[in-house]
C-alpha cells in the first residue's frame, strides 16, 4: 500500500530538485524541528498527544493552518481536521515519529509516497508500545531502531533501514535515550532519500520472528527470588527508573531502581530473604544462585498528602539505615 513504484510522470509538490519534500508530519516536536531544518515543508504538522518540549519553537516556523495539536483535543474532532488538512495540503509523504495512534489507510493513500515511521526496536522483534522493557527483560544483546513503511497494523510495514547498538547494562530510560539519536538520524536519512529519489529497498518482515511488546503489567513488574541473579537484575533494569521493583521490608515500602550482584552475603539465607550487612550498611537480598545489593530506591509516597512533592530517593546506605531501624532479616514474597 505504501511502497509505491515512482513512475516517470511522478511529480512532487515541494522542490524535489533541491532534495526537499512536502511532508505530512505526525509526532513529537523535535522530529518536526529537524525536518524543517533540513529544508522540508511540513504541512500538516500534527503534534503527538504527549507533553514534550519544542511546540512553540516549531509553531513559530509554520503558518497557523499547517499546525494541529493532539494534546487535549477530542480525537474525532482532531481526525476531521487532519483529514481536511491532508486534502488541502496534499503532502508527498507522511512521516511518523513517536506518534501514538494508528494512522488510517485513507490518510496514507492521499500521498504518492505513502508513509514511514521509526520504531525503537529491531523489527520484527518487539513490535508495540514498550520495546525498551522487553528488549532488556528478554536478555537481548542488541537493541536498535527501524525505519519502516506504515501499514494498517502497528509496526508491521516493510523494513527500510535499521541501526543497532548494544544493550549493555542500561535501564529502560537509559536505553530509550540512547536510541533517540539513531532514531532521529534514520528519520532524516529516510525522508532525505525519498526527497532525492534514492530508493530504499523494502524488506518484508518475517512474521515467524515477530514478538509483541505491550506495556508490562502484573507479574511482569515483579520478580521470583528463586530466579538467578542475572535474571532478577534484568527485570529491575527493565522497569527502572519507573515504576521500579516494589518491595516492603518491616513496613517500609519502596521501589528498587538500581541493584548490583554481590558475593558478600550470608549463605544461610534462603532465596527471598534479606539482611542489612556491612558498615555503612547495604540491603542484601538472596537470589536463586547468589545475591543482589540494592543500590538505589525511591520511597513509596502513595499516601503523601502532596502529590506534586518530589520523590524521596535513597542511596544504598540511607536505605539500609531505614531498613535496619525496623528489622535485620526478612523473607520477601
Amino acid at each position: 500500500m505504501v511502497n509505491r513504484e515512482l513512475g516517470e510522470g511522478t511529480t512532487f509538490r515541494h522542490n524535489p530538485e533541491r532534495g526537499h519534500l512536502k511532508v505530512g508530519y505526525f509526532g513529537l516536536p523535535l522530529g518536526a524541528h529537524l525536518l524543517l531544518r533540513d529544508g522540508h515543508q511540513l504541512d500538516p504538522c500534527v503534534f503527538s498527544p504527549l507533553p514534550a518540549p519544542g511546540r512553540r519553537r516549531v509553531a513559530r516556523q509554520l503558518p497557523p493552518e499547517s499546525l494541529l495539536d493532539a494534546l487535549g483535543e477530542p480525537r474525532e474532532a482532531l481526525n476531521a481536521r487532519i483529514a481536511q488538512a491532508l486534502s488541502r495540503a496534499q503532502p508527498d509523504l507522511i512521516v511518523s515519529w513517536f506518534w501514538t495512534r494508528l494512522l488510517p489507510a485513507a490518510w496514507l493513500n492521499t500521498t504518492p509516497l505513502g508513509g514511514i515511521n521509526v520504531h525503537p526496536s529491531l523489527l520484527p522483534r518487539h513490535r508495540g508500545p514498550n520495546p525498551y522493557y522487553w528488549t532488556i527483560d528478554s536478555g537481548d544483546l542488541e537493541a536498535g531502531v527501524t525505519l519502516h513503511t506504515l501499514a494498517p497494523e502497528y509496526d508491521t510495514g516493510a523494513i527500510l533501514l535499521q541501526r543497532a547498538l548494544p544493550v549493555g547494562e542500561r535501564n529502560a530510560w537509559q536505553l530509550a535515550r540512547a536510541l533517540d539519536r539513531p532514531s532521529l538520524s534514520l528519520l532524516r536519512e529516510g525522508v532525505g532519500r525519498f526527497a532525492r529519489s534514492h530508493p530504499l529497498m523494502p524488506t518484508a518482515q518475517d512474521e515467524q520472528a515477530a514478538t509483541w511488546a505491550p506495556e508490562p503489567t502484573g507479574r511482569e513488574l515483579k520478580v521470583d527470588w528463586s530466579w538467578p541473579t542475572a535474571r532478577i537484575l534484568r527485570r529491575i533494569r527493565a522497569i527502572s527508573p519507573v515504576p521500579g521493583l516494589a518491595m516492603e521490608v518491616g513496613e517500609l515500602c519502596f521501589f528498587v531502581t538500581r541493584a548490583s550482584p554481590t558475593t558478600h552475603f550470608v549463605h544461610a539465607l534462603a532465596a527471598g530473604e534479606a539482611a542489612v550487612m556491612g558498615r555503612p550498611g547495604t540491603l542484601i537480598v538472596r537470589t536463586g544462585d547468589g545475591a543482589i545489593a540494592v543500590e538505589r530506591a525511591i520511597l513509596d509516597d502513595t499516601e503523601d498528602d502532596d502529590p506534586d512533592a518530589d520523590p524521596i530517593v535513597l542511596d544504598r546506605h540511607a536505605l539500609a539505615e531505614a531498613v535496619a531501624e525496623r528489622v535485620e532479616r526478612v523473607t520477601l514474597p
